[in-house]
């Protein structure tokens, strides 16, 4: 048996399921290319036959990602193949993701079908993705509460049909470490041409067990592990890929397998997946938590700064976390700055430099020292934007204990400037009312998040927004960074009302083509 393990990376698919998220194409493309330039194998780029938007990301992402196989999610039927198909079909390594449940208790609640007719659905739709590609993955959903002779019996018919990969999902997250070990264990003995494919293990966190499973299964002889960045999906969560990583690099001595992942690439990842779905990382996170490499007790800072391996057992710079002893502030030049980017592991063009550096300098006039975390929130929020329809020009704040909040908005629209003023329960409510007169967009707002990037009176705002379109329920996701809360709040509504804009501009042209 091979000691590679596979990663197959669901974020675009089964994380952009987490409630409240929804990514466009262009980011579904930038998550797309980090995923790649991390070492994951196989990006579920989505399920394309649920909607025209999950389509053209799909398609968008095939296109545009090199290194890393594409996926595409359909159910058991030609339909939803054929789908799947022109959305991938244009992806150097194309693969066709079909699924159907094989448990008792979807058989009969969800699917009503019996066990033959099952069957039958699942070899079908094997074969069917088979005509267009040699790359299919066929799922057992819900296998780890299916009986294991019926499973087995599925499982070799549909490799029969020309699956190469069987994914075996604890789609409830219902298992137990040492139960789904000896589970793949005995598929392995009692599917006769198992050889022929991969095993693939799908996990999800219902009871926190999520990724001890997935190691489990891995010691069983599972050899492609799914999940998602910072573990994020439905309900509870999927397994976390960096902690799936690192537990088998860190225990390599218990299970001798290794992965393709560029580690140094970790914990950028993260950061991306976190800034453009707003589901911020909690600080005790394993792996990519800010708190995971803190060292607060005495005893501890003591056994660290006299031996790392005292108290870390992974080191942070393998992870793309980064220290430098050069200080940046407003008399750095391009050069030191350009050189901070790459050590960060951003690789920008000229023009993205350009503009990159323009903010920096303007952010050093406001902080004496710029941290790593300042320029990694820079690029965050000035390189990775859409076209803008609107652009925040000025903001004048009135508010106090004892006066009406008020607040007088600019934004450019075009050539065109518009001032509207209006009063709130307080400043942020006054300002993103002031934008919604402008804008004349009906947006609810339902999540406001505020972080400090850095300590210190200092610090930058960061603001994360959800907004929701009155009209159809739709959810956009806004990030702002300044110095100042109040301008980092209203960059971070605007920000949400240019991905509103912009989507309605390609559906616009879609239309018209």
């Amino acid at each position: 048996m091979s000691n590679r393990v596979y990663l197959f990376d669901t974020t675009l698919r089964d994380g952009e399921q987490s409630p409240g998220v929804s990514l466009n194409v262009a980011e579904k493309v930038q998550i797309g290319r980090q995923l790649a330039k991390m070492g994951i194998d196989v990006i579920e780029a989505g399920f394309p036959v649920t909607s025209q938007g999950d389509f053209n990301a799909v398609q968008a992402v095939a296109r545009e990602v090199k290194g890393s196989s594409v996926a595409a999610l359909a159910r058991a039927n030609p339909k939803d193949i054929d789908r799947a198909w022109e959305a991938v079909q244009d992806a150097e390594q194309p693969r066709i993701h079909t699924f159907i449940a094989t448990s008792d208790i979807h058989l009969q609640h969800k699917l009503r079908k019996d066990r033959q007719q099952v069957l039958e659905a699942a070899v079908a739709a094997v074969k069917h993705a088979y005509k267009y590609t040699s790359d299919v993955e066929f799922s057992a959903e819900d296998a780890s509460r299916s009986d294991l002779d019926y499973l087995c019996q599925v499982l070799e018919a549909v490799i029969n049909a020309g699956a190469n990969v069987v994914n075996i999902p604890d789609t409830v997250g219902y298992t137990m470490p040492e139960e789904f070990k000896e589970f793949i264990e005995q598929i392995v003995k009692r599917v006769p041409n198992i050889d022929k494919a991969t095993i693939s293990i799908h996990c999800h966190d219902d009871l926190g067990l999520a990724v001890a499973n997935s190691l489990a299964a891995v010691a069983g002889g599972a050899r492609q592990v799914e999940g998602t960045i910072n573990g994020i999906g439905e309900r509870a969560g999927n397994a976390a890929l960096e902690e799936v990583v690192m537990g088998l690099y860190t225990r390599k001595d218990t299970y001798n397998l290794t992965t393709n992942v560029t580690t140094e690439e970790i914990y950028r990842t993260s950061r991306l997946v976190s800034s453009l779905t707003g589901m911020m990382v909690q600080p005790n996170k394993a792996v990519v938590g800010k708190n995971a490499f803190a060292h607060e007790s005495g005893i501890h800072q003591d056994g660290v700064l006299k031996e790392r391996t005292t108290y870390e057992i992974m080191n942070p710079s393998m992870l793309g976390i980064t220290t430098s002893n050069i200080v940046l502030g407003k008399h750095s030049g391009r050069h030191a700055f350009r050189d901070r980017l790459m050590q960060l592991g951003f690789n920008l063009a000229e023009d993205e430099v350009n503009k990159a550096f323009g903010r920096f300098k303007d952010l050093a006039d406001k902080k004496k020292e710029i941290s790593d975390h300042d320029l990694e929130a820079i690029v965050d929020e000035e390189i990775r934007e859409l076209p803008n329809t609107y652009d925040l020009s000025y903001l004048h704040i009135s508010s106090g204990t004892t006066v009406v909040p008020t607040a007088t908005v600019g934004m450019k629209i075009g050539d065109e400037t518009m001032e509207e003023a209006s009063c709130g329960d307080g400043p942020v409510d006054a300002i993103y009312k002031a934008i919604d007169k402008i804008t004349n967009l009906h947006l609810v707002l339902e999540e406001y998040v505020i972080n400090a990037v850095t300590g210190g009176k200092d610090a930058l705002g960061d603001v994360t927004v959800k907004l929701r379109q009155a009209d159809n329920g739709k959810t956009y996701i806004g990030r702002g960074v300044s110095t100042d809360v109040l301008e980092a709040s209203a960059k971070a509504y605007v920000n949400a009302a240019n991905k509103l804009a912009y989507e309605q501009k390609v559906q616009e042209l879609g239309d018209r083509s």
